[in-house]
């Protein structure tokens, strides 16, 4: 019987890169005409994986985040890898909003994907490790099937292929 072939599924994101995001987006919104006297701020905790945004309104809140969210584009980071939190008030009348970068594949998300390959009857094995999906197959034909299969649905965050061999 020939080995089984496998890959990981896994939702990872490179907080230098949302680092370096988070500190092009302070530059242009000090330099920014509409944005620089604002009092807008934007703050990133590496080890809480959050970014956090202040303003003094809603309106240039979303403006902040228009700007940080072209900045992470630019850095090929999915805006699907930050999930925001709600608008909240904070003290003077300016607004806030906290966003948790997602590192890794929940559970309920792992399971779901499990389902889903099971589902489509691909003859494949699936694991959950921790927080990754494991994929075994004779085939590579079926490991192929199975990755285009996952990057036709969406699951909300961001999924990256690895260990392929």
């Amino acid at each position: 019987m020939a080995k089984d072939q496998s890959f990981d599924v896994v939702s990872q994101v490179d907080m230098q890169e949302v680092d370096n995001a988070v500190q092009q987006s302070v530059k242009e919104i000090a330099q920014r005409y509409d944005l620089k006297d604002s009092g807008s701020t934007i703050s990133f905790d590496r080890h809480a994986a959050t970014i956090t945004l202040a303003a003094p309104s809603d309106f240039v809140l979303g403006q902040v985040k228009d700007v940080l969210a072209s900045k992470l584009v630019r850095r090929s980071i999915d805006l699907k890898a930050v999930s925001w939190g709600k608008i909240e008030a904070a003290s003077g009348g300016s607004s806030r909003s906290v966003g948790t970068v997602v590192n890794g594949i929940e559970t309920d998300i792992a399971r779901q994907i499990n389902k889903d390959i099971r589902d489509e009857k691909f003859k494949t094995k699936v694991q959950i490790e921790g927080d990754k999906v494991r994929v075994f197959s004779p085939s590579r034909d079926e490991l192929q099937a199975v990755i285009g299969f996952l990057k036709e649905h969406d699951y909300g965050i961001p999924l990256q292929f690895v260990n392929y061999r």
